[in-house]
């Protein structure tokens, strides 16, 4: 999809729900068959999912893998490294995390934390964020040249959009648990977080691991943009699937009787409930 158009006001025009909702299902038929040609060919997808706090990258990746299956995509989203962590090779623990044959892989964060959080707050040192600049392109190459299939993505947020986003998790009772006292430092930091982002991008925007940005500030076109850009850089293809066919009814021998439904314990019924509550 081509740049945003603009409203009489200057604001980028807003996709319709409509018009939104289809092609996000058209989208994930494709993530559908690209994941079976991923299971048919044995290939290794890793897609990196970076960007400020808030910037939409977690709602992506649910729609992405909204109809995928949990054994060949899956999500890794790492917390904070053990102590044990801390004493290894820093992409140690990622490693352990790359796909395999046949999978896709998100990172919703990645060894870039390096770059970004831990440069900007001082989890790690001015000589360790050296090495991760001068280490990041060598073995991102490496993971190239073995064969997997690696796509990095950061989502672009403006400082006012963040804010409003942060404004709007504080009373959402399903959304609290996103706000932590590292997002509202997010918030005073941003140039730190600019230049930090800057000097990330010299050293691992490369030309064959490129950065691509998202820009994000409308999440609906971020995520539609996102997906299909990623579905463009991957050369897959419809794969034969098993031909299934069902019986017209189950058949029964007849020699088979229920248990009582008193042996059981069944989970009491909510709905009725709530549709009693409504008469």
């Amino acid at each position: 999809m081509g740049k945003d158009k603009k409203s009489a006001k200057g604001k980028p025009k807003k996709i319709p729900n409509d018009v939104y909702e289809a092609e996000l299902f058209r989208l994930q038929t494709e993530f559908v068959k690209l994941q079976e040609w991923v299971r048919h060919s044995g290939a290794r997808v890793a897609v990196v999912f970076e960007g400020r706090d808030a910037a939409g990258k977690g709602g992506t990746i649910k729609r992405i893998t909204e109809y995928l299956s949990p054994r060949v995509a899956r999500i890794a989203a790492l917390p904070a490294p053990t102590d044990r962590e801390r004493g290894q090779w820093y992409y140690q623990r990622y490693i352990a995390h790359l796909p395999a044959k046949g999978e896709i892989v998100l990172f919703d964060r990645s060894w870039y934390n390096r770059a970004g959080v831990e440069q900007v707050m001082g989890f790690c040192t001015p000589q360790e964020h050296t090495l991760f600049l001068r280490q990041t392109p060598v073995f991102e190459q490496m993971l190239l040249e073995d064969g997997i299939l690696l796509r990095k993505y950061w989502f672009s947020v403006s400082d006012d959009e963040q804010l409003r986003r942060f404004r709007s998790r504080m009373n959402d009772p399903v959304r609290q648990w996103k706000l932590s006292p590292m997002d509202l430092e997010s918030v005073y930091r941003w140039e730190d977080y600019s230049r930090a982002k800057d000097q990330m991008m010299v050293h691992t925007d490369t030309p064959l691991s490129p950065w691509y940005v998202v820009e994000s500030d409308i999440k609906k076109h971020a995520r539609l943009n996102m997906m299909s850009h990623l579905l463009s850089t991957i050369d897959y293809h419809d794969v034969e699937l098993p031909k299934v066919e069902l019986p017209e009814r189950p058949v029964l021998s007849g020699n088979y009787v229920r248990p009582s439904r008193s042996l059981s314990t069944y989970v009491d019924d909510h709905v009725a409930t709530l549709i009693g509550d409504r008469e």
